[in-house]
């Protein structure tokens, strides 16, 4: 077991669009890791997070960035080069985790079920629909729903948003069928499959502020499913964090269409290598719901740190 002198710097903040809720996730992780005896430094990354590290001299690093460097494999990189032992995934995993064209090719190339899609220019998705309706656009590396657009069936333009001249998600944008039905979602815990939330949001649409504002959505737990497609998400989740060579904590996304004139599918829609650690995420409940508290929780992150992920 770590000593509980152990020195962890728990890296939080950051520049992408995902700042305000890695902000709340790096304070809800350090508060826990000192209930568990842990010396804990807080860090709002900034460019000279280099220099910072090397200054601050910490036996771990706990990453609790989410968005682009903090989960791409960049910050990871960095960690790797200075030799510091760091939670989560590491710079292969994440960067393949965070863009979804190539995470979508791995799960294909295993035989993990995805929906239907291609790439397409921003200017060609605002131009025609990129397929019949309905179907879904989203950048190719962002999170928390950041610049997704559901186009439904009675939508007879594309989102004109995407023209707009400070769009920040990129000049490629991936465009998948709309699988209706079920939003549901498993976390993976090193080599365990934990169990399977069904995610009700309040709004049409699991965007940014269904996600972490309270109230937001509706966590279903255990998920009300058929007993054998909740084995298969929990099969497919740890096989979807196998394929791509995640570590420590990840967790899969699906959508599965058990309407009763639905059409029975069940894909996967992207794998979270740096899930959400605030009050409302879904990894600390489902850890919860198998007995494991959040200070275990984080405790059991800093002890499975290491280099070389």
């Amino acid at each position: 077991m770590i000593p509980a002198s152990t020195h962890v710097a728990v890296l939080m903040g950051g520049w992408s669009a995902e700042r305000p809720v890695s902000i709340d996730s790096g304070n809800g992780c350090a508060e826990a890791l000192e209930g568990e005896g842990f010396k804990v430094t807080r860090v709002d990354v900034d460019r000279d997070i280099a220099r910072t590290l090397k200054e601050l001299k910490p036996d771990v690093a706990f990453n609790a960035l989410h968005g682009p460097y903090g989960e791409d494999g960049k910050i990871q990189g960095l960690l790797e080069v200075l030799g510091i032992p760091y939670t989560h995934s590491g710079v292969l995993a994440s960067a393949m985790g965070m863009n979804k064209l190539v995470s979508r090719a791995v799960f294909q190339s295993v035989g993990i079920p995805v929906a239907d899609g291609k790439v397409i220019t921003r200017q060609e998705a605002a131009r025609a629909h990129a397929m019949e309706p309905p179907y879904v656009l989203k950048p190719i590396c962002e999170g928390s729903s950041f610049g997704v657009f559901i186009v439904r069936e009675d939508q007879t333009n594309p989102p004109q948003e995407l023209y707009a001249d400070d769009w920040a998600f990129g000049e490629e944008l991936l465009v998948e069928r709309f699988v209706a039905g079920r939003e549901l979602t498993c976390a993976v815990m090193g080599d365990r499959a934990l169990d399977v939330t069904e995610i009700v949001p309040t709004a049409r649409f699991y965007d940014y502020e269904s996600k972490y504002a309270p109230g937001g959505s509706e966590h279903i737990l255990p998920a009300e499913i058929l007993p054998d497609i909740y084995r298969t998400i929990q099969k497919i989740s740890l096989e979807a964090h196998r394929a791509l060579g995640c570590r420590g904590v990840s967790r899969a996304d699906f959508r599965l269409d058990d309407r009763p004139d639905g059409t029975g599918a069940l894909v996967c829609l992207e794998v979270n290598t740096q899930p959400g650690m605030t009050a409302t995420s879904l990894v600390p409940e489902l850890a919860a719901h198998a007995g494991i508290g959040f200070g275990a929780l984080v405790r059991w992150m800093v002890e499975e740190a290491s280099c070389d992920r």
